[in-house]
């Protein structure tokens, strides 16, 4: 039994050492990509005067690496201790993000720098995130991996909530370029926490004979083969690609269709996203009493109904439909996200975590620079609102994937294989 499972059962995970660590350094980590996630569009628009495709092309670069490094970053994960990589990849991270508001303050910022800079740090970002994913469950035992997800998406909550309502009331007093420099600090934080983490990690097994080619097919294979992560991963594809044309735009929509103000958006955002914080607080008593199946599937649902709302965004009093769709997404999609994961962890074998991960990682992130790029030609072909309700409906078709899949006759998803 690991050190990390005596004290989950015992006295609660965040009393350990160890976790309270890694906790801590996602929660500013977190908050801080928030705050770049809110500021880079908002620079691109009201600083470098960006088109409704330039700034679409923002996410595009920021998420590309996901098609080109996704499955190879997973067969790598499973090879090597991830917490080096963790480390490195923040420090990496923190160096990139500071280079923004340098050029700003010599006023020779431009957009292609921007691009150049949320390029690498998308590579580092995928490393970082399979890294992360296979972390958490070689120090955590599989019973606890569900309170141990439920902790670090609280995080995201949290960082969702206040980020958003941050990034836009620091763009409007710090400017953009100052505010993204924040987030080259948190991830300075990030490291040093993880830095401190003292447990042992464990050196993998290697294969004898490495194949890279062959380990990544057997990633995929196990994935799309499983009656349960096959509708999972397929679902959460199309989510992500409707998410991404939605988000690529919806800044642009907000501030030229909607004429808000910075601090305007930020507020609105961070009211709407309260809903994940309770998401984080309510996941586990929901599975409980529903079972981890029937809440995966509602929650599912309700993502799309909750974008298809966000379309009805318009000037003066439907903006409100702006701040019930943002509440309503930010529930659904932490209590998704908790039940996926740990649903995802708790039916892969330990040998095959980096790469089921990764495949996941790919079929979902690797979706995102298509929605960003779809969603800009969208906007500049059809108008951004029309785009915005394409997005929504889009989402919602994607639940056949889970309705049509063995989820939709279960009660709580089993760890052992599920017939077809």
């Amino acid at each position: 039994m690991t050190q990390l499972g005596v004290y989950g059962r015992g006295m609660g995970i965040l009393r350990h050492p160890d976790f309270r660590r890694l906790w801590a350094a996602d929660l500013l980590s977190q908050l801080g990509s928030r705050l770049s996630m809110g500021a880079i569009p908002l620079l691109a628009v009201l600083t470098l005067n960006a088109s409704t495709l330039q700034v679409s092309l923002l996410r595009t670069c920021e998420t590309a690496a996901w098609l080109v490094l996704g499955l190879f970053a997973g067969a790598w994960a499973d090879r090597i201790r991830c917490r080096p990589v963790l480390v490195y990849a923040d420090l990496l991270r923190a160096l990139l993000f500071a280079s923004i508001p340098i050029a700003w303050w010599f006023d020779v910022l431009t957009l292609t720098q921007v691009y150049a800079v949320l390029v690498p740090a998308g590579i580092l970002t995928v490393l970082f995130d399979v890294a992360h994913t296979s972390y958490l469950p070689r120090v955590l035992e599989r019973d606890r991996l569900l309170p141990g997800n439920a902790k670090l998406a609280a995080n995201q909550s949290i960082a969702a909530v206040i980020g958003a309502g941050a990034s836009g009331l620091l763009v409007q007093w710090l400017g953009a370029a100052l505010t993204i420099g924040l987030d080259a600090l948190s991830f300075l934080w990030s490291a040093l926490w993880l830095r401190s983490i003292r447990t042992p990690e464990a050196e993998p097994v290697r294969p004898e004979l490495p194949n890279l080619r062959r380990e990544i097919g057997e990633g995929m294979r196990y994935v799309f083969r499983h009656p349960v992560l096959r509708p999972l991963a397929l679902n959460t594809m199309t989510t992500m690609l409707f998410q991404a044309a939605a988000g690529a735009i919806m800044v642009v929509y907000l501030v030229r269709g909607v004429h808000l103000q910075p601090a305007t958006i930020g507020v609105l955002g961070m009211i709407g996203l309260l809903g994940a914080i309770v998401a984080s607080a309510v996941t586990e008593k929901l599975s409980s009493r529903y079972g981890d199946a029937r809440t995966l599937l509602l929650s599912s649902t309700g993502i799309g109904v909750a974008f298809t709302v966000q379309a009805l965004t318009a000037p003066g009093w439907m903006v409100s439909w702006f701040v019930v769709g943002t509440l309503l997404a930010g529930f659904c999609i932490i209590v998704s996200y908790i039940l996926q994961v740990s649903t995802q962890q708790r039916l892969c074998p330990p040998e095959l975590q980096g790469r089921m991960s990764a495949t996941m990682s790919f079929v979902s992130w690797g979706a995102a620079p298509v929605g960003s790029l779809l969603g800009g030609a969208l906007g500049t072909a059809f108008g951004l609102h029309t785009t915005l309700w394409i997005a929504g409906l889009g989402t919602l078709a994607g639940n056949a994937f889970l309705y049509l899949s063995p989820i939709r006759t279960l009660h709580t998803i089993p760890a052992e294989e599920v017939a077809h």
